[in-house]
């Protein structure tokens, strides 16, 4: 700990993340992922005063059932920008951790191949620490480094874990989901969950035999999107095809994406998505905290395992316990 209070120079990081140093914006963001206490409060202090430089970027995520080709496809997407508009890409790729051994492979920087050689790439996976939503606690704090080191798109690769990954819809500008040909049928889009947030649905591996059933997938899902209530955004959900294999349609997703900055700019809504996105960071935050200031009290603590021990052997009921330390919260809350 000594040492790392030593090694912590505030005035070093904001020098070398606002220059893009790719290798202290990879500090930076440990340091925020960090469980310590120390860590906790450097990495505040460092992202309080970076705020300001930060909100430059779109912020996209792309979400998708496992194997619909997410990291493929942002291979070929950030490649393009690169190429052709030479924009600055940061990929926040979460992987799913073990429920059992809370460990995470983060494999994604291998599978895409091509970016992660690039100058003006910065790729990072993260373990999402078996939270539920599809994103790790701290996504939107590595996001807001990823933009004062002066990356231009930021792409968010959540984990894929179905309908129920719509968290990442409170930290993004602009939500598309893939999905493979085959791989649902038209009730799919009409059920609520991440269906009704998403902006793009792309239908991804759209090449050689699957062309046709592709387009055909696509018709259908533009005709379930039309049930869609109008949002006040004044944006309509859009399908679309695409082959990362053949690189096709590509170019087209990046029309969208500019399509619904344009619009939902002029009408405000951008802006308003933004702000309404900072107060649910800021619930997260006060939550976080009271999670680690209830962690921290150690005569809490011991009650807690007191009562985990004699559930499992039946001598009280969960709902007894939990008035219990609801009481025990009340007089520390008290003595404050």
């Amino acid at each position: 700990m000594d040492s790392e209070k030593q090694n912590f120079n505030l005035d070093k990081y904001i020098k070398m993340i606002l220059s893009g140093d790719r290798a202290m914006l990879s500090k930076a963001i440990t340091m925020r992922e960090s469980s310590l206490p120390e860590h906790k409060l450097q990495s505040e202090k460092l992202l309080k005063l970076l705020l300001k430089h930060t909100g430059n970027s779109i912020r996209i995520g792309i979400t998708g059932i496992p194997g619909a080709g997410k990291s493929t496809f942002i291979d070929v997407f950030g490649s393009f920008l690169l190429e052709k508009f030479n924009k600055k890409v940061a990929v926040l790729a979460v992987d799913p951790s073990s429920q059992e051994n809370h460990g995470s492979i983060l494999g994604d920087k291998t599978r895409m191949e091509f970016l992660s050689r690039q100058k003006n790439a910065f790729i990072r996976p993260s373990p999402n620490k078996t939270i539920l939503g599809g994103v790790n606690q701290h996504t939107r704090e590595s996001m807001l480094f990823c933009e004062a080191a002066g990356y231009d798109v930021i792409l968010i690769e959540t984990v894929g874990v179905g309908q129920s990954e719509s968290e990442v819809h409170t930290m993004v500008d602009f939500l598309m989901m893939l999905q493979i040909v085959g791989g649902g049928d038209d009730l799919q889009a009409i059920k609520r969950g991440v269906y009704e947030k998403i902006d793009l649905l792309l239908i991804n591996k759209a090449d050689q035999k699957n062309k046709i059933e592709a387009e055909i997938e696509k018709e259908n899902f533009i005709n379930n999107f039309a049930l869609f209530p109008r949002r006040d955004s004044g944006w309509h959900p859009k399908a679309q095809t695409c082959s990362s294999i053949e690189k096709t349609g590509i170019n087209e997703v990046w029309k969208t994406v500019m399509e619904f900055e344009k619009i939902t700019r002029e009408n405000n809504c951008f802006y308003k998505k933004r702000k309404a996105q900072n107060l649910i960071w800021f619930r997260h935050l006060v939550a976080n905290n009271i999670q680690d200031f209830i962690t921290n009290q150690s005569d809490l603590k011991s009650e807690i395992e007191g009562f985990q021990e004699q559930i499992k052997n039946e001598e009280i009921n969960s709902i007894d316990a939990s008035e219990r330390i609801t009481k025990t919260l009340r007089k520390i809350f008290k003595q404050l």
